[in-house]
């Protein structure tokens, strides 16, 4: 093989290697999770209704306290926030089982007031976004007003308080780069965020 083919083919190699890597999610990434994948859910002052099948005094329309509680008939405070509707809905049935045979309940979800974001720093309109639907990271921004014109895109933060094992309240400081949100692997960075979240652009 003559020396320019051994250099053609070097060429063709390495353009093939900066394809590959390039196309592969940088390591140095750390990539927020989401919601669960289960379903909303609940947190305080969403609106409820509570249906139990067949008995009208115990089907009511509910809000969830700042305690994350419902009150019901007979059964007094369920725990509702962190739980899908489904699952409140199977907790409500048990609890019925002291007082009824084989109660059928369901929950609907009537009006979301429980999820939001905050967007802060360099965006044209920047506080709090109250949602009624999950939400990316890029559609936060744009709700937001976009980006100023001194926005430092690839410095954002996520932060995003969590609760430990022992049950303390810890606060993760997540960096997305607007780069990684636009790039081909876009989908795997834009993630949906979770309520209380807070996006920083400096």
């Amino acid at each position: 093989m003559t020396s320019v083919c051994k250099k053609i083919f070097f060429v063709i190699f390495v353009i093939l290697l900066s394809g590959l890597v390039s196309g592969c999610p940088r390591p140095d990434v750390i990539v927020p999770p989401g919601p669960p994948e289960e379903g909303f859910l609940l947190g305080p002052e969403d609106v409820i209704e509570v249906v139990v099948w067949k008995n009208q005094d115990l089907s009511k329309q509910v809000v969830i306290r700042p305690d994350g509680k419902v009150s019901l008939p007979l059964i007094g405070d369920v725990p509702a926030s962190g739980l899908t509707a489904d699952q409140l809905a199977e907790e409500i049935e048990e609890r019925y089982k002291a007082f009824k045979e084989n109660p059928a309940v369901s929950v609907n979800v009537i009006e979301v007031n429980s999820y939001y974001v905050f967007v802060v720093g360099e965006v044209n309109s920047p506080g709090k976004l109250q949602m009624k639907s999950y939400t990316t990271i890029l559609q936060a921004v744009s709700l937001a007003g976009g980006f100023t014109q001194f926005a430092s895109t690839n410095d954002m933060r996520i932060i995003r308080n969590v609760i430990n094992g022992d049950g303390k309240v810890k606060e993760l400081r997540i960096p997305v780069r607007y780069d990684d949100l636009i790039s081909d692997d876009g989908a795997a960075y834009n993630v949906t965020l979770q309520s209380g979240d807070t996006i920083v652009v400096p």
